[in-house]
């Protein structure tokens, strides 16, 4: 028998139900919200740029790759490595913004409860 209880006295359950059931409606309130703001991100786009601006790229909420944008300077036959570097290093970080963005989102709603994946 747990410790302050009395022979033939049942713990109370009744209470853990009505808690339980707004646990559940919180979380769904939550999902909710998340889904919401979700949508929100994936409609907005993000500019980088690499090489003192000779590639812009732009990244959207969906992390997908919208829009490039080349100066002629930049184009060099003799050297497309570098203008490969400079697109993939343009592109890596309009998706480091949309991802801090995101995830900064998230964050207000999740509370930092350090939910995995968002």
């Amino acid at each position: 028998m747990g410790k302050g209880m009395k022979a033939g006295k049942k713990p109370s359950v009744g209470g853990g139900q009505a808690s339980m059931q707004k646990q559940m409606q919180q979380v769904q309130a939550m999902q909710k919200k998340m889904e919401q703001v979700q949508a929100e991100i994936d409609q907005k786009e993000v500019t980088s740029t690499a090489g003192g601006g000779a590639v812009s790229v732009t990244v959207n909420g969906k992390k997908e790759l919208v829009s490039v944008v080349l100066k002629k300077e930049v184009v060099d036959p003799d050297d497309v490595e570098m203008l490969q570097d400079l697109i993939i290093a343009a592109v890596n970080e309009g998706l480091r913004q949309i991802e801090e963005i995101s995830s900064s989102e998230m964050s207000k709603i999740t509370g930092g409860l350090g939910i995995p994946g968002l």
